[in-house]
């Protein structure tokens, strides 16, 4: 599998998933810029994703929806904020209601993407850091951690397609 390492530090209310794979920097890339082949990935297996709006450019904003097996939607929306092409971006992703409005009501997390070399492949540093050990706790009883291993493992089998 390729997480290879998930870590939570309350002190500064963040979340890292560290992930290996046998594939280059660049094709990760296209994974996340991409948005056909991001919905493929981005939520845990039973619950596609949908990206209505993708743009992976500073100023840029990304709206998308999970369905469940039963058909519900979860929606989401992702502000970028700083983009390094094909090496790291940063965004902020937040809980959306139907129109794609933020819910207040739900925590954002600001989250950092970097795309390593390694000498097998590639790596990627996930981290999300959120405003209160609060609202880090709160995405993690949701299962966070799970759905954000589980979704990530999926790039293995993109990736050798």
């Amino acid at each position: 599998m390729p997480v290879t390492d998930i870590s939570r530090n309350l002190d500064e209310h963040s979340l890292t998933l560290t992930a290996e794979f046998a594939a280059p920097v660049e094709r990760l890339w296209q994974i996340y810029a991409d948005p056909r082949q991001l919905e493929r990935v981005w939520g845990p297996p039973g619950y596609p994703a949908t990206f209505v709006d993708h743009s992976l450019t500073p100023g840029g904003r990304m709206n998308y929806y999970m369905t469940s097996p039963e058909g519900e939607r979860f929606h989401g929306y992702w502000d970028i904020k700083e983009v390094n092409d094909g090496q790291s971006f940063r965004f902020l992703d937040g809980f959306a209601n139907d129109d794609f409005t933020p819910q207040e009501n739900l925590p954002v997390g600001e989250n950092t993407f970097r795309f390593e070399s390694t000498d097998g492949g590639s790596r990627l540093v996930a981290t999300t850091v959120y405003q209160s050990a609060e609202d880090l706790q709160t995405v993690l009883d949701m299962g966070m951690e799970e759905g954000a291993t589980q979704a990530v493992n999926q790039i293995d089998e993109l990736v050798a397609a």
